[in-house]
C-alpha cells in the first residue's frame, strides 16, 4: 500500500469487540487509525498493542456527545481527513418490555443512536469538503426484525437503519456511502454487559453469544462490505434466516419469535 492508498479509518467502540477486531484488521492492513472509547486508559493500551504509534485516540462517551463538533474538529485537524467511519460503539439489553424502566429505554436511545447520530452529523459537512466518505454503521439483526427481551435496544437499532438510509438517499451525489452492518451473534462481551430492566447489567453471557461468530469474522465481513459498497451487510449463523423471514415469511418469523426460547 503507498501513502496515497492508505485510508484514515474512526472506529467507535474500539477497545473491545467487534470495534476491537475492525481495529486489528484495518491496521493490519495498513489503514491509519482513529480510536475512540469512553477511556482513555483503554485506547493507550489497544494502541500499544497494536504497535500503531500513529494511531489518533480520541476518547468520549457515546451517551454524552455535547462537545462532539470540537472533538471532531481537532481529529480532522490531526489527521487530515477521514476516510471511512466506522460506528461500533454502544450498548444492548436483556429484559421484558413490560418489567423495562423508561431510563433504559432512553439509554438504549441515547447511546445507539442520538450519540452515534451526533458524531455523523459533526463528521459530514467535512467528509462533504473532502470529496467523500463512507460511513460503516454496526446495528444488528434487531435493526431489521425484533425479538422477546430486546425492545429498546430492537427500537434503537431500527431507528438507526431509518437515519442512514435517509442519509444515504441525501448526499448519494456528494460521494457518500453507508453500509449497514447487521450481525447476528457475535462473541463478544455485548450480552454481559446489557442492561436488565432496572438498568443493571446482565453479568453473563447469552449461550447463543458464545456460540456466535468470532469478532475477527464479523470484522471481515465489515471489510468486505466496505470494500465492495455493500448497502446491507449481515454477519451471523444460522440467526441471519430471520432476516430473510422478515422479508419473505413474516408471519412465519412472527410466529417463531412467539415460541423462541430467547436470553
Amino acid at each position: 500500500m503507498t501513502a496515497a492508498d492508505r485510508r484514515t479509518v474512526w472506529i467507535t467502540g474500539a477497545t473491545s469487540g467487534i470495534g476491537k477486531a475492525t481495529a486489528v484488521a484495518c491496521h493490519s492492513g495498513g489503514d491509519r487509525l482513529i480510536l475512540s472509547a469512553r477511556k482513555q486508559a483503554d485506547l493507550e493500551a489497544l494502541r500499544k498493542e497494536l504497535h500503531a504509534e500513529d494511531a489518533v485516540l480520541a476518547p468520549f462517551d457515546l451517551a454524552h456527545t455535547h462537545d462532539i463538533t470540537a472533538l471532531v474538529r481537532s481529529v480532522w485537524t490531526q489527521t487530515g481527513g477521514v476516510d471511512v467511519m466506522v460506528h461500533s460503539g454502544g450498548i444492548s439489553q436483556r429484559s421484558r418490555l413490560i418489567d423495562t424502566s423508561t431510563d433504559v429505554d432512553r439509554l438504549m436511545m441515547e447511546v445507539n443512536y442520538f450519540g452515534t447520530l451526533a458524531l455523523t452529523r459533526a463528521l459530514l459537512p467535512h467528509m462533504i469538503a473532502a470529496g467523500g466518505g463512507h460511513f460503516a454503521v454496526v446495528t444488528s439483526l434487531m435493526g431489521l426484525f425484533s425479538a422477546p427481551m430486546r425492545s429498546g435496544y430492537a427500537g434503537a437499532k431500527h431507528a438507526m437503519h431509518g437515519w442512514f438510509e435517509a442519509l444515504r438517499a441525501e448526499h448519494h451525489d456528494d460521494n457518500i456511502r453507508v453500509t449497514m452492518v447487521s450481525p447476528g451473534f457475535v462473541r463478544t462481551a455485548i450480552s454481559i454487559n446489557a442492561l436488565t430492566a432496572d438498568g443493571s447489567p446482565q453479568g453473563s453471557m447469552d449461550d447463543a453469544t458464545e456460540n456466535g461468530l468470532s469478532p475477527a469474522q464479523c470484522a471481515g465481513a465489515i471489510l468486505k462490505g466496505i470494500k465492495r459498497n455493500k448497502a446491507l451487510v449481515t454477519p451471523g449463523k444460522k440467526e441471519v434466516l430471520g432476516y430473510w423471514l422478515s422479508r419473505f415469511a413474516p408471519g412465519l418469523l412472527r410466529r417463531i419469535a412467539r415460541r423462541a426460547k430467547v436470553t
